[in-house]
């Protein structure tokens, strides 16, 4: 009975491909949306102020990095737990990924998370007067937790590496 638990369990693993798969499609719908917006900053930029243009590009770099980090994780997460990828085959392609274990996913994400929040925080502040002094401290105070997390993050990562060394 212990094994067939085991098994079922194991197998289970496999679903975790539908989540995924359905980043991929979520990830296919975002581009589409990059795609109008692209398509909008090439309409604007003979005609845009530079503010403007600098902001319409920022939301641009914004969604590349916000991409990344989904494929960041549909690609690790699919390799470390549901199925190996074949390095071999593609060696360029995913070579990368045997790179990838938990503790330096979390601060892959912590730091794409950070790059993502440090240009929101830059739009605030290049349209400051558009916004009360309210919004601009939550956008600081959230980026600052951000930053926190992610230095916590580290700090127990080094920890758990030198444990595991010892």
């Amino acid at each position: 009975m212990q094994a067939l638990i085991d098994k079922a369990v194991l197998a289970s693993r496999h679903l975790l491909a539908v989540f995924l798969l359905g980043l991929a499609v979520a990830l296919a719908i975002y581009a589409l949306g990059f795609l109008a917006k692209l398509w909008k900053f090439a309409g604007n930029a003979l005609n845009g102020a530079d503010n403007r243009q600098l902001l319409d590009l920022l939301h641009l770099l914004d969604s590349a990095l916000v991409a990344s980090l989904v494929v960041t994780v549909i690609i690790s997460s699919y390799d470390s737990l549901v199925s190996r990828l074949d390095k071999h085959e593609d060696a360029e392609g995913v070579s990368w990924v045997a790179n990838v274990d938990p503790g330096n996913l979390k601060i892959k994400l912590a730091s794409a998370l950070i790059a993502i929040s440090s240009i929101h925080l830059l739009q605030i502040f290049m349209e400051v007067a558009s916004y009360d002094d309210r919004t601009v401290m939550w956008g600081l105070a959230i980026h600052g937790m951000f930053v926190a997390g992610a230095v916590a993050l580290g700090v127990l990562d080094r920890l758990a590496g030198k444990k595991t060394k010892a």
